[in-house]
């Protein structure tokens, strides 16, 4: 009974302030859709819609260095390792730094390019390229940001990493209202906004480090290849999660501006930017189970981490139940909220296409902890086949396949169908690691 306490407890605090900080970090952008529709309309959205992919690669490779070499951090710690786990937050630094020099060559010399290969035109690639260029110019700030927040989670202080993630949304929030309105500054004041963000949380961090709070520190060592590639390998699981809805909208995208034009692409951008932050429920469940799962691992205690893992799919699925039942009672009032031209062709396609896409709840949502669970206990190649079938195998055949057949509503449909097939993989893969324990876990 006492174990069951103690593991629901840390389950309770662990799970809820990640996913408070979770949905923070994700309203980054859904601010942004929600001001740049009030204040540049339909082909505003569309500009951003057509950019926002971008940013799922960046924000995915610091999840994927962060989580990896949290991970690899925290089972350090409880060994008692203090070098290596030194040693692997150093190697984490500097992974994110030259990810981060990746990202802003990419803005100063291809952002116009790649935009235009995605379907950009006009004044709509014009405004798309202001957006992309400036957020890859703030990559690197982005990516030190998500690898400084899971080192200080696994270090023990999950509501200062919490209060960091939301102080730098909500920071992201009154700089949009103020640059794009009071000071007129369009899409630019956008891009501003969401790139100081990350900045302010890396801000709020620093008292972790001013008091010596932390158990990690610099330390001089070389790039060792089986360290950087042991930490990248345990966090391709939430790279592949975070970069499959850039793929996803980068497809999607593709397909219904063929088949529905850029109001199409527009009542997309409604759909995407919620389900980025229905993700980040799940993703924050997932965080939240990652560093007591890997400590309870780290310990052998085999027990704590299938109570724990019990605890966050059952969790999982009462936000599924709430979450799709106020989309689909409420979908026109959702959509109303981002069609501020009120045209009549974006409410139909965003509120049929609310009730269609978020079926896939429950089925995202097990993958997703799922992934983690893998991840946590050291075998990450489960959970790397389960996100890269969601991310790339699966969902572009079947959006492909269901848009000929269903056009617009295919679309929809495709995201749900393949979370609902990947998730009986994924439980193939369960019940195998439950006969087999000592592979497994």
């Amino acid at each position: 009974m006492m174990m069951k306490s103690n593991c629901l407890r840390d389950f309770a605090k662990y799970a809820s302030l990640n996913v408070l900080g979770m949905l923070g970090l994700s309203c980054y952008i859904l601010a942004d859709t929600f001001f740049v529709s009030k204040s540049l309309g339909t082909n505003g959205l569309t500009a951003l819609n057509l950019a926002i992919p971008i940013y799922s690669f960046i924000h995915g490779s610091g999840l994927m260095i962060g989580m990896g070499g949290g991970t690899k951090y925290s089972i350090q710690k409880i060994r008692r390792d203090d070098a290596a786990a030194n040693r692997t937050f150093s190697n984490s630094v500097f992974i994110a730094a030259c990810f981060g020099l990746f990202f802003v060559l990419l803005g100063l010399f291809f952002s116009k390019d790649i935009l235009s290969l995605f379907g950009a035109k006009d004044s709509v690639l014009e405004m798309s390229n202001t957006y992309l260029f400036v957020i890859l110019l703030f990559a690197p700030a982005f990516l030190i940001n998500n690898v400084l927040l899971c080192f200080v989670r696994n270090d023990g202080a999950p509501q200062l990493s919490m209060a960091a993630m939301i102080g730098g949304s909500l920071s992201n929030v009154l700089l949009d209202w103020v640059f794009m309105f009071p000071l007129g500054m369009g899409i630019f004041g956008a891009v501003l906004a969401t790139g100081l963000a990350p900045i302010i949380s890396i801000l709020i961090l620093t008292p972790h480090f001013i008091r010596k709070k932390n158990g990690f520190h610099f330390t001089k060592c070389k790039m060792e290849r089986k360290r950087t590639a042991g930490i990248l390998s345990s966090g391709v699981p939430s790279l592949i999660t975070e970069v499959s809805s850039g793929i996803v909208m980068i497809v999607f995208n593709s397909i219904i501006l063929r088949l529905a034009g850029n109001v199409g692409v527009a009542a997309y951008g409604v759909i995407a930017n919620l389900s980025l932050v229905i993700i980040a429920i799940y993703t924050g469940i997932a965080q939240g189970i990652q560093p007591i799962i890997s400590k309870n691992y780290g310990l052998g205690e085999q027990g704590h981490v299938k109570a724990i893992l019990r605890y966050a799919l059952v969790t999982m699925l009462a936000f599924s139940a709430i979450i799709y039942t106020g989309i689909f009672m409420c979908a026109p009032q959702i959509t109303a909220v981002f069609n501020s031209e009120q045209n009549p062709v974006l409410q139909q396609i965003a509120t049929e296409g609310l009730r269609l896409y978020f079926v896939a709840c429950p089925f995202a949502g097990f993958n997703i902890i799922i992934s983690m669970y893998f991840t946590s206990t050291a075998y990450p190649r489960p959970a790397h086949i389960i996100s890269v079938l969601r991310g790339f195998v699966v969902i572009i055949p079947m959006a492909f396949i269901l848009s000929v057949i269903g056009e617009v509503y295919g679309v929809w449909c495709a995201f749900p169908a393949t979370e609902l097939l990947v998730s009986v993989i994924g439980l193939l893969f369960w019940g195998i690691s439950r006969k087999n324990a000592k592979t497994y876990t």
